[in-house]
């Protein structure tokens, strides 16, 4: 992805963010140089894995395939000292996908804030990784509902769906209802670790430096020898 292109999805981004009445926490908006201003600051999000996050999954095409998030609190796997739970917002558009994939370590409740519809689509995996083509039950705010593998679960703002892990899935935007602002409640997220895709995908998207960063996404917040 380039750089520009980032910058403009982060103002997009913003925009609707305020549009919703949702505020970030203040180093949302803080330039690469403030953060090297505010070192404790930047190790603490830098190993939790705070901040923004851009992602075509190596598909070179974000309107199809992509996502945006925004960490805006975690702890580390496997420290009992670290807060047990994560929380991001995440922007989805109209039949954009994010593919499937599932987390062997973390559960999470996926939450339509406003905007429009969100298509969340599950199978299950049995013991050897294997697909499984029986029916299975899902939770979405607490109601039970039988579903089939890979059945459209239509989600409108204020509905969410509960996801176990081993739980494959994937998201998009239904087609004509709008830009989805989702959010994530989930135990401790971990994007280097917990994240298992059923068809190879870049978790991670290469940038091509056109432009300044307005923002820096949370891998490369500048951590100057500290550890938080």
């Amino acid at each position: 992805m380039r750089r520009s292109a980032i910058n403009s999805l982060m103002r997009e981004a913003r925009a609707l963010l305020s549009e919703h009445r949702f505020h970030l926490p203040p180093w949302a908006d803080w330039s690469p140089e403030e953060w090297q201003g505010h070192p404790e600051t930047a190790a603490y999000c830098r190993n939790r894995q705070m901040g923004w996050d851009v992602t075509d999954f190596g598909s070179d095409q974000f309107d199809k395939r992509g996502l945006l998030l925004f960490c805006i609190r975690n702890g580390i796997q496997g420290h009992i000292h670290e807060v047990p739970y994560a929380e991001k917002i995440l922007i989805v558009r109209e039949n954009q996908e994010t593919p499937w994939h599932y987390h062997a370590v973390k559960m999470e409740d996926i939450i339509v804030r406003g905007g429009g519809n969100l298509i969340v689509e599950c199978f299950q995996l049995d013991d050897q990784s294997k697909r499984l083509t029986q029916p299975f039950e899902v939770l979405t705010d607490g109601m039970r509902r039988i579903v089939e593998p890979g059945e459209p679960v239509r989600l409108k703002p204020g509905e969410s769906i509960t996801l176990p892990r081993r739980l494959v899935h994937r998201f998009y935007g239904e087609a004509g209802s709008g830009t989805v602002l989702a959010g994530e409640v989930s135990q401790v997220n971990d994007d280097l670790t917990d994240n298992y895709f059923v068809d190879p995908v870049g978790r991670f998207s290469r940038i091509e430096e056109d432009d300044p960063s307005l923002h820096p996404l949370w891998r490369e917040i500048p951590v100057i020898g500290l550890r938080g």
